[in-house]
């Protein structure tokens, strides 16, 4: 078994995991903070010894670790992490030598693209792209069978310009995570009607019901998901797009414009099948898991 954690900004999940991937002890727990990375090293050796009491184990054969941000998952070093906050932590290292097990440290998304591609809905694919559609946008890349990584650089469709006036975290004007991401549609309401919005979520809910600035909201989101698909498939090619997150989760009222729109503006590129993610938020800790066994060479 592997011990898989999926580390968020406030909350991480963890699991002890099987060779099938089921849990065998699972717990949730509020991230610890720190810009060093110690205080989640610590955190983590105890998550792992709470999860192998609860499972009524000894210690599992290796630990998968993700998190958000700009990830080397071959040097195991977070190069930057805004939701925790780091610079350059070298948290592979940190935790393996902590546990005396061995580690492996990824990105939250492309962990979560693994589990799809695999046992999700992109399975049987072999150019395709994950897109959880959250707080932020980003991207797991497979090409020619293998996730593309370079070093943690690849993927960020979040920060494509799609052509709007609105301003970006990351300091440019134009970001597609400006205007679809979650978080984006949430406060572009808010900031209209001066209503908060309790999510993506609670928007699109609005806009079936007729809102009309939550209608505006919803399709701007959409436009710009349809430009940056159509930048991603005029780049890359890839045949499956797998789309997840919040957003998603109304698949039944947000997918269908997004196909047509791409319908409509595509000239040359190929019109890609486009699925929804089966796996929710689990396929964060089961990409964390399988990379652990990938490790183990499982």
């Amino acid at each position: 078994m592997v011990a898989a954690l999926d580390v968020g900004g406030t909350t991480i999940k963890a699991a002890l995991l099987d060779e099938q991937l089921q849990p065998q002890a699972a717990l949730r727990a509020e991230t610890a903070r720190g810009a060093d990375g110690t205080a989640l090293a610590a955190q983590t050796v105890d998550i792992v010894a709470a999860l192998t009491e609860q499972a009524g184990t000894g210690q599992p054969a290796a630990v998968g670790v993700v998190v958000p941000g700009i990830v080397d998952e071959q040097t195991r070093v977070c190069h930057f992490s805004a939701n925790l906050d780091w610079r350059e932590v070298r948290f592979g290292e940190l935790l393996e030598d902590r546990l005396g097990l061995p580690v492996a440290f990824g990105h939250d998304v492309t962990a979560g693209g693994i589990a799809e591609f695999r046992v999700g809905a992109g399975r049987g694919a072999t150019n395709a792209a994950f897109i959880p559609v959250g707080t932020g946008i980003a991207a797991a890349l497979l090409l020619d069978g293998r996730i593309h990584r370079a070093h943690g650089q690849a993927g960020e469709v979040g920060h494509i310009d799609v052509g709007h006036a609105g301003k970006c975290g990351c300091g440019a004007t134009g970001c597609l995570e400006a205007i679809s991401s979650a978080a984006a549609i949430a406060r572009r309401y808010t900031e209209r009607t001066g209503r908060p919005a309790d999510g993506a979520r609670e928007v699109v809910e609005l806009a079936r019901r007729g809102d009309e600035v939550a209608v505006a909201v919803v399709q701007d989101a959409l436009d710009g998901l349809g430009h940056g698909i159509r930048t991603l498939l005029t780049l890359l090619g890839p045949e499956v797009i797998v789309l997840g997150g919040g957003l998603f989760t109304a698949a039944d009222y947000v997918l269908e414009p997004v196909r047509e729109w791409l319908a409509a503006h595509l000239t040359f590129q190929k019109m890609p099948e486009l699925r929804i993610a089966e796996l929710g938020d689990e396929a964060g800790r089961l990409g964390a898991g399988l990379l652990a066994f990938d490790l183990l060479g499982a």
